[in-house]
């Protein structure tokens, strides 16, 4: 039996083991029956639960319940018959075909599980981005960052004690610095003036306690969008009250703020780092594999290491030129699409088949600015080109995103009932996570 191991449970490499668990498991060839799988799925993350990244911003401002909406790994794995392994990777041994995970620590440094092996045939790593910090001084030292949901949760405490100090009257202002004007920057900018009017309703915050500072060093906001759109999207920003800085780059972080180049000094008790991303460091260590300056490992079409045949990369961490020669962007569309190509060729390879090149469709992108509007273009085959929305209509895609990801994973029929319970949950909890 060949053994499948899948390092990194995001939006790729889930939905990477939940198919191949499907596939695997149920009577395709003759002489296969579910006692005997012709390979076994193996998916390793160092996290219990599972949250969609592009919803870490409402993580971080409360809008979000990682204890309602988080997948648990176990469960999942279980019902979609495959393995999980909770621990960090530490190793490749190529040679031998052996990775090694990292001892699992409990919150008071006590060993849960020792250091351990597991073989594969097959290895995918699919272990996402994290933030860029381009050696800035200070940054890693005095910033918050979004890379993962328990950044998130730090980042919501935060928020929740500064709150505390607003309506205690501790401190008259609450100052937040956001570099990087991206999605999440943006995002998340529009959510914590959506969070400091939830708490106004809750508690006894001023409209005008909250400032935040977004600070961008291109010449508009969401340069992945067109200019139109990140202009408007800086407009509303405005008018909800938020700072706005563009054009800008920041040379330090410090504790109580930050220096941008132009040596302008940004006074900031929550400082969230948003300004690019790039594969984990350790990626560029791991026994040989080729990787790029941004840490991703570089792969072939077909989403096969240039080093090692019998190791695919996936989503964000793979630096890849697909079949018409475009480099593939680090979104999370990229990774599911990437998932279903890297399906069909980890089967091809148990199965004896050809491989088939990965060709990446640009679906176009979304941005909310929570309750209050939606930007974003379309691509496909809906619109011939590309298609800017905004209002209400953006909304609406921008939501779907989330519910097709959920099809993607579970399938509908069990997508559609998660999103009901959503929606029912709104009516009896409130619309922010006070704890």
């Amino acid at each position: 039996m060949k053994q499948i191991v899948i390092v990194g449970g995001g939006a790729g490499g889930l939905q990477l083991a939940t198919r191949l668990g499907h596939y695997f498991n149920r009577s395709l060839l003759p002489g296969r029956t579910r006692k005997n799988p012709a390979a076994r799925v193996t998916l390793v993350d160092r996290n219990r639960t599972h949250i969609w990244k592009p919803l870490l911003h409402q993580v971080a401002t409360g809008s979000i319940d990682t204890g309602l909406d988080a997948l648990n790994y176990q469960v999942h794995a279980r019902k979609n018959q495959f393995n999980f392994e909770l621990g960090s990777l530490e190793s490749v041994d190529r040679e031998r075909k052996v990775i090694t995970l990292s001892p699992v620590i409990d919150e008071d440094d006590h060993e849960l599980v020792p250091a351990r092996e597991l073989e594969y045939d097959y290895l995918v790593l699919a272990l996402g981005s994290q933030s860029n910090d381009f050696n800035t001084p200070g940054v890693r030292e005095h910033c918050v960052f979004l890379d993962s949901s328990e950044q998130a949760r730090r980042f919501h405490r935060l928020l929740l004690d500064r709150f505390l100090q607003l309506e205690t009257r501790t401190t008259e202002r609450l100052q937040i610095a956001i570099v990087g004007g991206g999605a999440t920057g943006v995002e998340l900018a529009a959510e914590l003036v959506d969070a400091a009017e939830q708490m106004g309703r809750y508690g006894k915050i001023d409209s005008d306690a909250l400032q935040i500072t977004l600070i961008e060093a291109g010449d508009h906001l969401l340069p992945a969008l067109p200019a139109r759109l990140g202009n408007n999207a800086e407009r509303e920003l405005q008018r909800l009250g938020v700072r706005v800085i563009t054009g800008c780059a920041v040379a330090e972080a410090s504790a109580d703020g930050l220096t941008t180049a132009d040596g302008e000094k940004i006074p900031a008790a929550i400082r969230v780092w948003a300004a690019g991303v790039k594969a984990p460091d350790f990626l560029s260590r791991l026994d040989g594999l080729a990787t790029n300056k941004l840490n991703q490992i570089e792969v072939s079409p077909e989403l096969v290491s240039d080093t090692d045949p019998d190791i695919f990369a996936i989503g964000d961490c793979a630096g890849c030129l697909d079949a018409r020669n475009f480099r593939v962007p680090p979104r999370a569309q990229s990774a599911q699409q990437m998932a279903g190509v890297a399906e069909h060729n980890l089967i091809a390879r148990v199965e004896g088949k050809p491989l088939r090149a990965f060709r990446y469709n640009d679906r176009g992108s979304l941005v909310s600015l929570s309750k209050h509007t939606a930007v974003g273009n379309l691509m496909g085959a809906l619109v011939k080109g590309s298609l800017t929305i905004e209002g209400r209509v953006a909304g609406l895609a921008y939501r779907s995103l989330y519910r097709m990801h959920l099809a993607a994973v579970h399938g509908w029929a069990k997508a559609m009932v998660i999103y009901l319970v959503g929606q029912a949950n709104r009516f009896v909890k409130p619309r922010m996570k006070l704890h």
